[in-house]
């Protein structure tokens, strides 16, 4: 499945209903399509607010596949050339007030998915992510 979305917060909606129907058509559990939805939504969240250095309209490509019984995910968009696992993690020893702001989401979804690789190619940025299934409840 390729979902097209709009370098927009308003297409947000669009990713989720997009996921929903994916996960219906491969049987996800619903905690697992839940977990996919948050990691999606920020990845997607960051390119829409910090990769874009003008306000033109852009795309933002998501493949959606199911290989070896795991959701496989591409993100392509043509942003400034970002490498999500080049970002250095957040200070999670110190108090929150003292903390830089950002990166805590980029940590999340470090910590969310299985397997994750960045690529530019062609003045686009590719990422990819993994997510093994732990089974529980079906959507």
């Amino acid at each position: 499945m390729e979902l097209e979305l709009r370098n927009r917060l308003e297409d947000l909606a669009l990713l989720e209903r997009g996921l929903a129907r994916f996960a219906e058509e491969h049987a996800l559990p619903g905690r697992e399509l839940q977990r996919l939805n948050l990691v999606l939504d920020e990845i997607v969240t960051n390119l829409i607010e910090h990769a874009y250095e003008d306000e033109a309209e852009h795309a933002i490509r998501i493949r959606l596949a199911l290989a070896g019984g795991e959701p496989r995910v591409e993100v392509e968009d043509d942003g400034r050339p970002f490498d999500p696992l080049a970002a250095p993690a957040p200070e999670l020893g110190t108090e929150p007030r003292e903390r830089p702001i950002g990166g805590l989401g980029l940590h999340f979804v470090r910590r969310s998915v299985d397997a994750l690789e960045h690529r530019r190619v062609g003045g686009r940025n590719l990422l990819h992510l993994r997510k093994r299934i732990s089974g529980g409840d079906q959507v």
